[in-house]
């Protein structure tokens, strides 16, 4: 069970989160603060595996919550949920300490799946979040010299599952959408990291953009 804390100045947000997770058989919400202060007056004494934290919030604001939790509580893993989606908010709060980034209005699905990404130590970004920032990159990347793997060294499937990837879909549900197993889509998953050279999802979402493999639904 992955124990979560919800840190956010708005009742009704957390309301609406907590009813949410809820229904989720992996999660559980173990507290609630409405500002960073409150956060860690409950942290001392409530066991907590990933803290979900807004940053415009009164008496203590993510930033500054950010600094004592990396600092009193290295291993809690820390979800920002923000309705701010501009890339310094974001590249701020990720060089102090985040592990992931998510916008407010994502839906549950890739919420839950946020908080399980940062509780197994893997970093995170929204879909829309990580696709703005990398088409930024591609846009600004130098020439290529012609030594970049090619997206046609990939098969009809692997294009399909890369996709999809992109997209931000888990092993799991892009099984489901492609009607097969999800070991299958694994497998797939490894060719595409080896035939790519991408270190990491967020490489295989460049890789996909740069060679236009968004556009061809």
């Amino acid at each position: 069970m992955i124990r979560v804390f919800l840190t956010d100045d708005h009742t009704i947000l957390r309301d609406g989160i907590r009813a949410l997770l809820s229904l989720q058989p992996d999660l559980e919400v173990v507290g609630e603060a409405s500002n960073g202060e409150e956060l860690l007056s409950q942290l001392a004494t409530t066991p907590v595996d990933v803290v979900l934290i807004d940053i415009n919030m009164p008496v203590m604001d993510g930033f500054t919550t950010m600094g004592h939790l990396r600092e009193s509580y290295p291993d809690v893993r820390v979800l920002v949920l923000s309705m701010l989606d501009h890339e310094s908010y974001v590249n701020r709060m990720l060089e102090a300490g985040a592990d992931g980034y998510v916008l407010k209005n994502a839906d549950i699905a890739e919420i839950s799946h946020a908080i399980r990404t940062v509780a197994g130590g893997r970093p995170f970004l929204c879909t829309e979040i990580g696709l703005d920032m990398l088409q930024k990159l591609v846009r600004n990347a130098p020439p290529s010299d012609g030594t970049r793997p090619r997206s046609g060294d990939l098969s009809k499937r692997e294009l399909e599952v890369l996709r999809l990837i992109a997209e931000g879909l888990t092993s799991a549900e892009i099984a489901d959408r492609l009607f097969t197993s999800k070991r299958t889509i694994e497998t797939h998953r490894q060719n595409i990291i080896e035939k790519t050279q991408a270190k990491n999802t967020a490489a295989l979402i460049r890789f996909a953009v740069s060679n236009g493999l968004l556009e061809k639904q």
